[in-house]
């Protein structure tokens, strides 16, 4: 029974239209163009390179898309045990109209040409989107995008603050957040006037969420303005060269001042919490960060209760963190759980994380899935796995175990999978 009854709640969960919480996607070139878009995706390149492919036959800059393919096929043969290569393949499948159970030296050329053929069509955009069953699709914008040339509607804008928070020592960086907010970056005063600028531009084009990458050391803490203030002087004066407890106060402020404005601006603020970068200097591009087991939700405890009007869409980075997640999910009202990030996103991580964070927290809270993707082509993949598990937590636990009728099933599947994402991204227009 089990076999199927995961079979017809899978085809139900996948006959929906859903939304995208959190991408990549560069909204005026969502679409791959070659082979090597998808191949180069920083999962393929770090598995080859641990398998044994030097970083710089990898990372070879005169190589043509074509030859890059071909050289990173080389490594496949140690990959087909993973579920990333399974992505590909069924991509190849749904997508591309390829079936294989491996891709090797015989095949790639001919997967590559097919794929080409797909590419080059001028609703290729349309047509995965389709296949893919997307409505909306979130992105990852700097804090100086123009939001312009593209449909906010579908490409959804999403204010990422990291440079803001960690990297305002950097010229460059208060360079760019001058000139996109018209305010001289010379005082706090001055400072806060430019990331308001900032929220009512992204307003402006509706924006749904601000979101923030977190090291594990991280824990944010109220400064008086007087602190930071004084503490950006010398970051004024001495950029980088500034200590590191300087930069850390001006971090802290900021970082405040965003949580302030989520509540005054109505936004979620996802929480991206976990990740040491750069563990592997010698990786690949994007293959390079680890987590910590270190880290703990305890950090975030005066956050949480400092603003209980801003919801706080947590991701944590490894499974480990799982069930403090759901624990700050289970008491906080303003916690949700969301997704299953980064080296929790495999079947077996997120199958237990899944089905602990459905035992336990409110349904309305449980964000079930997000691509994470930098191409439009991983939606396919990425999220049938993730219905999978869904399917198969719903089958095991609430229909055998508990008595739960498929129909019942089905609608908490719907809730986890698109319900959620709309009442807590869009509360402000729907």
């Amino acid at each position: 029974m089990s076999a199927a009854l995961k079979t017809r709640l899978f085809d139900e969960l996948n006959s929906h239209v859903l939304i995208d919480p959190h991408t990549h996607i560069n909204p005026h070139s969502p679409a791959s163009e070659t082979l090597a878009d998808i191949l180069g995706y920083h999962y393929y390149t770090e598995l080859a390179h641990s398998a044994g492919m030097p970083q710089s036959r990898i990372e070879d800059a005169t190589l043509t898309p074509k030859e890059k393919v071909g050289r990173l096929v080389e490594g496949l043969g140690h990959l087909d045990n993973t579920v990333q290569l399974s992505w590909l393949l069924e991509a190849a499948r749904e997508l591309f109209g390829v079936e294989l159970d491996r891709i090797d030296a015989s095949n790639w050329e001919s997967l590559y040409d097919a794929a080409q053929k797909k590419f080059d069509q001028p609703d290729w955009e349309e047509q995965v989107l389709r296949l893919s069953k997307l409505e909306a699709v979130f992105l990852t914008n700097d804090f100086d995008d123009a939001l312009e040339g593209f449909d906010t509607g579908r490409y959804v804008p999403c204010l990422r603050t990291d440079d803001l928070v960690f990297h305002l020592a950097k010229p460059a960086v208060r360079q760019r957040l001058q000139a996109c907010s018209a305010t001289s970056i010379d005082s706090l005063a001055n400072l806060q006037v430019a990331l308001r600028q900032r929220f009512e531009h992204f307003t402006a084009h509706q924006v749904r969420a601000c979101a923030i990458s977190l090291p594990p050391h991280f824990t944010p803490q109220r400064v008086s303005d007087a602190a930071a203030s004084s503490a950006l002087d010398k970051v004024l004066a001495q950029n980088e060269e500034a200590s590191e407890q300087e930069r850390a106060t001006v971090g802290y402020w900021i970082f405040w001042k965003l949580a302030e404005f989520c509540a005054e601006f109505r936004l979620p603020f996802d929480l991206m919490i976990g990740v040491n970068r750069a563990v592997y200097p010698a990786g690949v591009f994007q293959g390079q960060d680890l987590y910590d087991s270190r880290v703990s939700l305890i950090q975030y405890r005066e956050l949480f209760n400092a603003f209980p009007s801003v919801t706080f869409p947590v991701s944590v980075l490894a499974s480990v963190t799982n069930q403090e997640l759901v624990s700050y999910a289970w008491i906080f009202p303003n916690v949700v759980c969301n997704g299953h990030w980064w080296y929790s996103n495999t079947p077996s991580f997120i199958r237990r994380d899944l089905q602990a964070r459905l035992e336990a927290v409110p349904r309305n809270k449980i964000v079930g899935y997000y691509s994470d993707m930098y191409k439009l082509e991983f939606a396919l993949p990425k999220f049938a796995m993730f219905k999978r598990c869904l399917a198969s937590v719903l089958a095991e636990h609430f229909v055998e175990s508990m008595g739960w009728s498929e129909q019942r099933a089905v609608e908490l599947g719907l809730q986890t999978l698109r319900g959620n994402v709309e009442s807590l991204f869009y509360a402000q227009s729907r």
